[in-house]
C-alpha cells in the first residue's frame, strides 16, 4: 500500500545533518520565517530531527552524529523583490550568518544575495526584478564574453 506525499513535500526535499542543528532551526525560523512541524530532540538534548516548512517547501533538519562528516545543504530561497532579498540577507547577518556574497543586481534579471548558517548551508536568496526573453539573456550573456 502507498501513501500519499504529505502537503507542502516534493519529489526531492532537501535536508541537512549539520552541527549546530538547534542553532540551524532557530536561525530558519526567525530569518525565513519557518514553520516547525515536527521536531525531535535526541536523549543529550541535541536535535536529532526536524521538518520545517519555508514558505511551501519543506526541510529536514537534525545534528549529524561526532564520527560523521557533516551533510550541509545549498538552499535558494525565492522572494518576491529586490528590498526583500536586502531585508533577509541583513536579517540573517544579524542572526549569525556570514556573507558569502552581498545583494546583487544579476545580469540575469535577478537580484542575489548569500549567505552561510551556523551549520554550514548556503542560503541564495533570489528575487526576479527583470524577466527577459530568451534573446535578451543570449544578448546578455555574450556581452560578458565580449568583456573578458
Amino acid at each position: 500500500m502507498a501513501f500519499p506525499r504529505p502537503e507542502g513535500y516534493h519529489s526531492i526535499t532537501p535536508g541537512a545533518a549539520v552541527p549546530n542543528g538547534a542553532e540551524v532551526l532557530d536561525f530558519i525560523e526567525n530569518v525565513f520565517d519557518g514553520k516547525t512541524i515536527e521536531r525531535y530532540d535526541a536523549p543529550d538534548g541535541t536535535l536529532a530531527h526536524a521538518e520545517v516548512m519555508i514558505g511551501d517547501s519543506a526541510f529536514q533538519i537534525g545534528t549529524g552524529p561526532e564520527d560523521s562528516p557533516p551533510f550541509p545543504a545549498m538552499l535558494v530561497f525565492y522572494v518576491d523583490s529586490a528590498d526583500k532579498v536586502d531585508e533577509l540577507y541583513q536579517k540573517a547577518l544579524e542572526a549569525g550568518a556570514t556573507s558569502q556574497a552581498e545583494p546583487t543586481d544579476q545580469f540575469y534579471g535577478w537580484r542575489t544575495a548569500t549567505v552561510m548558517d551556523m551549520g554550514g548551508n548556503g542560503w541564495t536568496i533570489f528575487a526576479v526584478v527583470e524577466q527577459l526573453t530568451p534573446e535578451e539573456m543570449n544578448e546578455r550573456v555574450s556581452a560578458l564574453e565580449d568583456d573578458s
